[in-house]
């Protein structure tokens, strides 16, 4: 069965731009692009926190354009630049996202990301409940 791509409304130009799919549905899982915290205009707040939250809200709506929501988090890795000096306030706002059973998650340091201005880049796979 090929894969089914999930485009969240308002997300179709830029991900065609650098082709890439939002996040896609294949078998029992939806894979997700990472995401960046930037916001829905393109910029990118420079308030941490911020950037933390958008990216886990830009998360959500590809989650949601599979009928799922934040449970359904499997598995997380979390790219940052600074890592050391932002893990508390990162891990502050992950934790008002995801709920028990946890997710697994993995967190690196990286020298920079894609995105100009971005400390963090969050990539997930979810599971689709059969159940």
């Amino acid at each position: 069965m090929k894969p089914r791509p999930l485009f969240p409304a308002g997300s179709e130009e830029s991900a065609a731009q650098i082709k890439v799919s939002p996040g896609l549905v294949s078998g029992d899982h939806v894979f997700l692009t990472g995401m960046t915290g930037s916001n829905p205009d393109g910029s990118m707040p420079e308030e941490i926190e911020e950037q933390f939250r958008q990216a886990f809200e830009k998360i959500g709506l590809v989650l949601r354009e599979a009928g799922l929501s934040y449970d359904a988090i499997v598995e997380m890795t979390s790219y940052h630049v600074g890592l050391r000096d932002h893990f508390d306030t990162f891990n502050a706002v992950r934790s008002e996202y995801v709920r028990e059973p946890y997710p697994a998650w993995t967190a690196v340091e990286v020298a920079g990301l894609r995105r100009e201005g971005a400390v963090v880049e969050i990539r997930i796979v979810a599971a689709i409940r059969t159940n």
